[in-house]
């Protein structure tokens, strides 16, 4: 494990790990971009680099998956504003290779809200944890969030995780994906 301040990412795609969790009003507006702001210098580095980025969060809680008012695509306006450079959408986590294989050095793209896919959490979906079919429902769950955080980990060649406020959940992108 190394800082980011030790890695040259010239012509690597980075896949970082962010807390963009931010919140938004009626009209979709960011009314506090703290956690953008806090992810400015990792995202600086790799472009300064030369590198390409491709940013992955969540976005609140969604009860159902997708749920247009969780979804990213609320924040690509605002973050391309912050960066000073258009970003692109992925508006599926999990189909995004060809997207990420059309990229360039410097280019970013941001990847739709990881909680909409139940393997990102790995909590199994529609069982009660009393239920004696729980337990296998969980070991096959953590079997698709292996699968979940492999399909993440193949569209980069390094893995920053810059979610500082995440950190600590054994999520796909924040602890899976790490092995």
């Amino acid at each position: 494990m190394k800082n980011i301040e030790q890695v040259n990412f010239a012509g690597k795609r980075v896949i970082v790990r962010v807390d963009f969790n931010v919140p938004l009003d009626e009209n979709f507006n960011i009314t506090d971009d703290t956690r953008i702001r806090a992810a400015m210098p990792t995202i600086n580095k790799v472009i300064n680099d030369g590198g390409m980025i491709i940013l992955m969060s969540h976005l609140g809680r969604p009860k159902k998956n997708p749920d247009e008012k969780y979804s990213l695509k609320h924040i690509v306006n605002y973050l391309s504003q912050v960066i000073g450079k258009e970003v692109i959408f992925a508006d599926d986590c999990m189909k995004a290779a060809d997207k990420i294989a059309a990229m360039q050095n410097g280019d970013v793209i941001l990847l739709e809200n990881l909680r909409f896919y139940a393997e990102e959490e790995g909590k199994p979906v529609g069982i009660d944890k009393e239920d004696p079919a729980y337990k296998a429902a969980k070991e096959e769950m953590k079997t698709r969030q292996a699968e979940f955080a492999k399909t993440l980990a193949s569209y980069a060649d390094i893995y920053v995780n810059d979610a500082f406020g995440t950190a600590h959940r054994k999520h796909a992108s924040t602890a899976v994906i790490a092995d």
